[in-house]
């Protein structure tokens, strides 16, 4: 491996081959992309009923890009031929935009530190020491499965350990978080006829709430969910809030939970609890080199870059701006651009090869514009 790189992308998922194209598009020529796993690891870890809940359809030639590409003129929808890829399947297409734009991207690269230096970064991997004038943030939001929100939490199994659903023995399951995975969770076991509680404090179910897809269920999970509820075997402890799991004995686990009002519930599974408890982001690795808000929310200049640290850019569902969340594909691959223009300034490239990006939706750098007010 070379020790000296314009520019870096740490991450080989979806952010971190989206971010890859468009550098190559911009002609960088000394950049590459450093993942620790295989390309779209996190979405091979994923249960193997998952699918994804943005669906793809291939629309390019009618001027709108499928919500799941992360690359121009590319459609996971014409690669796999389905509408909800699973993770399996999306992890393909990425290795397949891989290919087909030869990117240099370097597999079974741990990135165990980064430091600023003069003239840059050094970064410390598994495989050496290495040094670019610029590093791309694109390791992802989904890395660290918290295993610690309650006492007793350790009795639990985090919904990203599951293999397959198929695989869990019992008959009745306990699950903790109500949103996307949990719900997932609770449909896929009681199309397997088990019983699942869902103990989701935000009380979301299939009620309309606020109208962006980053804190509601998605329409396809709402779907599912209202076809699932027909048979009986899905309840919901909305509002209630998880205080502690222990071992019930005979009984297996108990779950103890309270609502905002003081009143409890006792609950018991046959079976550990599913932990659908979210994840922390990698951004844990370089938290010396990013500021954050007083409520802990990542604090960004206008070109994705670290307000603590300079050349240190963010791509990724960890973006935010103001109230404006960029946790989905066709959200935050909006960004790349903007990103690539402010290291391509810097580096004195031609940045005519992005005009493209804007024309297709992918330039997005007024934030004015943005937000999910639905009226009907």
């Amino acid at each position: 491996m070379e020790d000296r790189y314009d520019c870096l992308i740490v991450g080989g998922g979806a952010a971190g081959i989206g971010m890859a194209t468009v550098l190559q598009d911009l002609q960088v020529s000394r950049f590459t992309v450093l993942e620790r796993n295989h390309v779209g690891s996190t979405f091979l870890s994923w249960p193997k009923e998952m699918r994804f809940i943005t669906p793809s359809f291939t629309s390019n030639a009618y001027g709108l890009m499928d919500l799941n590409a992360v690359a121009r003129n590319t459609s996971p929808a014409f690669t796999l031929g389905t509408e909800h890829p699973c993770g399996q399947e999306y992890a393909a297409y990425l290795q397949a935009v891989a290919d087909f734009k030869k990117l240099p991207v370097k597999t079974g690269v741990d990135v165990i530190s980064v430091l600023p230096v003069d003239g840059g970064f050094r970064l410390e991997t598994s495989h050496g020491t290495v040094y670019s004038k610029f590093v791309v943030w694109a390791a992802g939001e989904f890395q660290y499965p918290k295993l610690d929100q309650f006492p007793g939490a350790e009795y639990g199994i985090h919904s990203s350990q599951v293999k397959s659903w198929s695989h869990l023995d019992g008959e009745q399951f306990i699950i903790v978080g109500g949103y996307e995975s949990g719900v997932d969770a609770a449909i896929h076991l009681s199309k397997l006829g088990k019983r699942a509680m869902v103990i989701d404090r935000h009380d979301r179910g299939l009620d309309k709430g606020s109208s962006d897809p980053s804190v509601e269920l998605s329409p396809y999970t709402k779907d599912r969910l209202r076809s699932a509820m027909e048979t009986g075997l899905i309840e919901f402890a909305s509002g209630f809030d998880v205080k502690w799991i222990e071992p019930g004995g005979d009984e297996g686990f108990m779950v103890y939970c309270e609502n905002e009002y003081g009143i409890s519930r006792l609950l018991q599974s046959d079976h550990p609890p599913i932990l659908a408890t979210g994840f922390r982001g990698s951004l844990c690795i370089i938290e010396d080199l990013i500021e954050r808000s007083s409520d802990g929310e990542l604090q960004l200049t206008t070109y994705d870059e670290s307000t603590a640290t300079s050349g240190l850019f963010v791509v990724g569902p960890g973006v935010l701006h103001g109230n404006l969340k960029f946790c989905f594909i066709y959200k935050f691959r909006q960004r790349f651009a903007v990103v690539a223009q402010a290291i391509g300034t810097r580096l004195g490239q031609d940045l005519t090869p992005l005009d493209p990006y804007r024309q297709d939706g992918m330039y997005l750098d007024d934030l004015s514009c943005c937000g999910e007010n639905c009226k009907c």
